[in-house]
């Protein structure tokens, strides 16, 4: 019998992985108390040419046992998103939980294409989604599928209804099969919603766009306009996608006068809540989702508001049946209830094969820490959104863009002596200026032809302190 060679023995030795895991989680948990201490810069920024040179591609022969000087430079090196100045995109500061969960995961690598490949996370997939279908207050019946982010998930929803609505086989007939598809959505929509329709083959007009309001929530009274206009294209539309925390603004369009619509007219309702759904959580802002309870289908991240490493996206459908239908091999119209698909064989639901075991995270968390942790989390960070608003109305120099529906705040520093011509220019170098030296990490948006900067507090141990420390770093980098 051949053993294996020494150095692939030493390579899987515990006892080696013993040393080198108490090794890491000091390490980590350094940086985690130094981030939380608000140390150092939130992104050490460097141009791309730079860290390509400082991580270049000289990799030895033989072994070089430098793993931890490898990750005290990685470290150094990253954005880090555990510092209460981490005000940018909708991406979390993770529960360190989900990250040893993660650790587990990476080193069990229980894909799960089949059953038997990920006999657990399989399990725990199928009760975090009847969990979360409950939370949304879907009806008994609803499931659905964990898949890598919202973009994966929206193209899966939207496959499910075009399964659903079409009225012919586009699946094995093509796109071609039958007349051009579209669905309506409103203009602030991400912008994954247009690929998913153009990857499906239905080309620029696969969206019908639906006018906004003041505060960039679809109108309701716009949707007839845009159905006819649609049909005048010559289009059949199957379905209509609102959202529930857009991305620009984080607007909730109304989910309530979007169901009746979409009832009246036979089409599918979609709510992209990758970023908002998690309001369901909390009783004070359940309300700015009323509605979705009525949804064919929902997207929703846990690796946003829920505190999540990324990528965790539950898409959720009212028949959980329809989640085969995404990506089955005929018409939903031809099985007339006759399949007998396993819910248990997760390839059949989603694009991936072998998945990682994305539910241990979030299933570990909820087990561990208790649901309340996050309606907390999630009523506390609205709630400072909402603090903060007030605070940029009452300063004299900040202009708010809207009133935030939730944790995403977009305003503009409008110093006294600038010229209206020139605010536009200002938000953009007071950004540079702030990144570039690592003091806050922000971004920016697009709002009615102008430069807004834009928030999104999305970390539980940013304070008030922290974001007036925010507003007197842009009036002293101007």
């Amino acid at each position: 019998m051949s053993s294996p060679r020494p150095s692939l023995a030493a390579a899987y030795d515990p006892e080696h992985f013993r040393r080198l895991g108490h090794r890491l989680v000091d390490q980590l948990a350094d940086h985690l108390a130094g981030s939380t201490r608000r140390e150092g810069p939130v992104l050490p920024w460097a141009p791309p040419a730079t860290n390509v040179e400082r991580f270049p591609a000289d990799f030895p022969e033989e072994p070089s046992g430098d793993f931890p000087a490898l990750v005290s430079r990685v470290l150094e090196a990253s954005h880090h998103l555990h510092h209460p100045h981490y005000v940018g995109h909708q991406v979390s500061a993770p529960l360190p939980l989900a990250a040893l969960s993660d650790f587990a995961s990476s080193l069990l690598n229980n894909g799960m294409a089949v059953y038997e490949m990920g006999p657990v996370a399989t399990a725990m997939e199928h009760n975090v989604l009847r969990w979360m279908a409950g939370v949304l207050g879907l009806p008994e019946g609803a499931g659905g599928v964990l898949t890598s982010g919202g973009s994966a998930g929206n193209l899966t929803a939207l496959l499910a209804a075009r399964q659903a609505k079409a009225g012919f086989d586009a699946w094995n007939g093509g796109a071609t099969a039958g007349p051009p598809l579209t669905v309506l959505v409103p203009e602030t929509t991400h912008y994954c919603v247009s690929r998913s329709t153009r990857v499906m083959g239905w080309g620029a007009e696969g969206i019908t766009p639906v006018s906004v309001d003041a505060r960039y929530r679809l109108r309701p009274e716009a949707l007839e306009d845009a159905l006819a206009a649609a049909k005048r294209a010559g289009r059949r539309p199957i379905a209509v996608v609102a959202s529930a925390g857009s991305t620009a603004t984080g607007a909730f369009d109304p989910l309530e006068a979007v169901a009746d619509f979409c009832a009246k007219h036979g089409l599918w309702f979609h709510v992209d809540g990758a970023h908002g759904a998690s309001a369901a959580l909390s009783p004070r802002y359940r309300h700015q989702v009323k509605g979705i309870e009525r949804a064919d289908s929902v997207v929703w991240d846990a690796h946003k508001l829920m505190m999540m490493p990324a990528l965790i996206t539950a898409v959720l459908f009212r028949d959980a049946n329809r989640s085969f239908e995404a990506f089955a091999q005929e018409a939903s119209y031809l099985f007339h209830g006759q399949d007998s698909r396993r819910w248990s064989d997760v390839a059949l639901r989603t694009l991936e094969c072998t998945k990682e075991m994305m539910a241990l995270k979030l299933y570990a968390c909820l087990h561990v820490l208790g649901t309340k942790l996050f309606a907390d989390s999630i009523t506390d960070t609205f709630d400072q959104s909402r603090r903060f608003a007030e605070r940029l109305q009452a300063s004299g120099d900040f202009e708010l863009a809207v009133p935030p529906d939730c944790n995403i705040v977009c305003f503009r520093h409008t110093p006294q002596g600038v010229p209206a011509a020139e605010l536009d220019a200002l938000q953009l170098r007071l950004r540079e200026s702030l990144v570039t030296s690592g003091d806050f990490y922000l971004v920016q948006t697009t709002l009615g032809g102008r430069v807004w900067l834009r928030t999104t507090l999305i970390n539980p141990l940013t304070t008030d302190e922290d974001l007036e420390a925010l507003l007197q770093a842009l009036r002293r980098a101007v």
